[in-house]
């Protein structure tokens, strides 16, 4: 006699198998995808994630944060093994529980931010600047602090930041409206690095062609992973490379107007759980 233990159990294990044979890359944003504005996290976007991790999909953060930034959002969502893009596609992280801290960074994308720098501090004088260096280190002007950075940042001249390496390049300026900023930007005519400009005045510079897109195609090679079976969860301007990149790109509710038109959908926003109801759409 079959009991409903047998029955259950059986039916848990077509499922992962079936999971297994349609194994999927997901990728997920932070910031106004998985945390509110807030850096909230409800308990139906936590749990969401959790399950997906939990059935064998490839689930990967794909973030702007630096790596330090990026960690706690890992643990929270139960991810031990695999793999995390940080600072819009400039390090990759391997995860596993057998590695030193749980991870290991893989990839690296440095650049001479200093043709950058020095265009905008003629165009934006106000502006504050931070850099995160090849060694993980945050270097700023006017002691600029965010909770991107995963760590403290270290004041220092302009000219110092015009001497380092770096991974990620960071701009705020609060003389200026977004729209004042994006068009400040325009102008310069950056050359030689990627760039996207956030929600209020605030623009993320990374090595040239590094964006969340091209660090999770190395991925998705890598994993044997069709290019159909990648999802991908964004809210940002950041985010379009990744969302036109995906087989499904999905934007949150509250994103503006061109990361939607480079979406293949649109779920609710952070504030309604937006995330929450597209993992549970992969289980």
């Amino acid at each position: 006699m079959t009991t409903l233990t047998e029955i259950t159990v059986a039916g848990n294990d077509d499922r992962r198998d079936n999971i297994q044979n349609n194994r999927l890359l997901v990728a997920l944003d932070v910031d106004g995808t998985l945390v509110d504005h807030d850096g909230h996290m409800s308990p139906a976007v936590r749990n969401a994630a959790q399950n997906v991790v939990g059935v064998g999909h490839e689930v990967m953060i794909a973030t702007g944060r630096s790596l330090n930034a990026t960690l706690p959002i890992i643990e929270k969502i139960g991810i031990e093994r695999g793999y995390a893009v940080c600072c819009n596609g400039g390090v990759t992280l391997r995860l596993h529980p057998d590695l030193d801290r749980g991870y290991e960074i893989i990839q690296k994308a440095t650049f001479d931010p200093a043709p950058a720098l020095r265009a905008l501090r003629e165009r934006l004088p106000a502006a504050k600047y931070a850099l995160e260096d090849e060694d993980g280190n945050f270097l700023s002007t006017e002691r600029f602090q965010d909770a991107s950075f995963g760590v403290e940042a270290v004041g220092v001249d302009f000219q110092t930041m015009l001497n380092a390496t770096a991974v990620r390049v960071v701009v705020f300026s609060t003389d200026n409206t977004p729209e004042e900023f994006t068009d400040a930007i325009r102008q310069i005519g950056l050359s030689g690095v990627t760039y996207s400009v956030g929600w209020t005045a605030w623009l993320d510079i990374a090595a040239a062609g590094v964006t969340k897109a091209s660090a999770l195609e190395e991925l998705r090679v890598q994993l044997g992973i069709d290019a159909a079976q990648t999802v991908a969860i964004g809210d940002g301007r950041n985010d379009i490379e990744m969302l036109t990149w995906a087989g499904r790109g999905v934007a949150m509710g509250q994103a503006p107007e061109e990361v939607i038109a480079a979406a293949d959908e649109v779920t609710l926003s952070v504030y309604d759980d937006g995330a929450a109801r597209v993992l549970h759409s992969l289980l």
